[in-house]
């Protein structure tokens, strides 16, 4: 069992928000568990699934002056899309058995689904083969940072070492360092890890608004309960590989969005560039 990233969600005023989004294009991270994640971090884990909404999915602007073009915001993270009814982003922490990967990503081409699988990249570097796998089947590619460590708690430099060598690794494996970092450990990221992010080159950060806690092997059913229970268009669903339940789960998952009129996509599928 792999031990989880800590959600440390913290309230943020109207007055925060307007100062992250107006000087950087700061980054949404979320964070998933994972085989490189203390000990410590699992006796924090929450009993339940979580909905944490984003301090980064909305924002308020002035109206536009008539006849001019509309400005879209850089947001500092994204995980749930309001605009959005009919699609939901099931995103994967990238760890784990090759086989058990191979696995959920043949059951999801089954269903036609589409998913963005954030790889770690000690992950990568063990297991190159998986980047070409991933982007064969259709599905996104993203960063998860170098070693899976509790990012948060890093240095300015420490922090962008680690997102900027999966950055690195995933660039020479498949030519693109992939639009989405998501942080470990952690589901937002600190001023000091979107800085370090921005740096790497990544414009926005992925977090998540539904976490079925299946790092925590509860069983396929308890999985599938804790995704459909809550599920809702727009939503980014914070899964991982190398997890048998999950795979397990995956199919059911699947067959209950699509009865609930909703497709699984990428990502950069749920929120396109501007």
């Amino acid at each position: 069992m792999t031990a989880p990233d800590v959600p440390r969600s913290r309230p943020w005023s109207r007055r925060s928000m307007l100062r992250a989004l107006a000087p950087l294009p700061l980054l949404a991270a979320g964070g998933c568990g994972g085989s490189g994640a203390p000990a410590s971090a699992a006796k924090n884990a929450a009993p339940s699934p979580a909905r944490t909404p984003s301090p980064g999915t909305s924002s308020s602007a002035s109206p536009a002056p008539a006849g001019a073009r509309p400005v879209a915001l850089v947001q500092p993270e994204v995980s749930q899309a309001p605009a959005v009814t009919d699609a939901v982003a099931l995103t994967f922490h990238g760890d784990g058995s090759p086989e058990l990967a191979e696995a959920l990503l043949a059951e999801a081409e089954k269903a036609d689904a589409r998913l963005t699988v954030l790889a770690v990249g000690r992950w990568l570097a063990n297991y190159p083969q998986m980047a070409e796998r991933v982007l064969k089947g259709g599905h996104e590619l993203g960063n998860h940072t170098e070693n899976h460590l509790d990012i948060d708690a890093m240095s300015a430099s420490q922090a962008y070492d680690e997102i900027e060598q999966c950055a690195r690794r995933l660039e020479q494996l498949t030519g693109s360092r992939g639009r989405w970092f998501r942080q470990s450990q952690a589901q937002h990221a600190n001023s000091v890890v979107r800085a370090a992010a921005t740096r790497a080159g990544y414009g926005t950060l992925l977090s998540y608004d539904l976490d079925p806690l299946d790092y925590t092997d509860p069983g396929s059913t308890r999985i599938v309960n804790n995704v459909l229970d809550k599920v809702r268009g727009g939503d980014v669903v914070s899964l991982h590989l190398g997890h048998t339940g999950t795979v397990s789960a995956l199919p059911v998952i699947l067959s209950g969005l699509k009865q609930r009129g909703l497709r699984a996509v990428t990502a950069s599928e749920l929120f396109p560039s501007s």
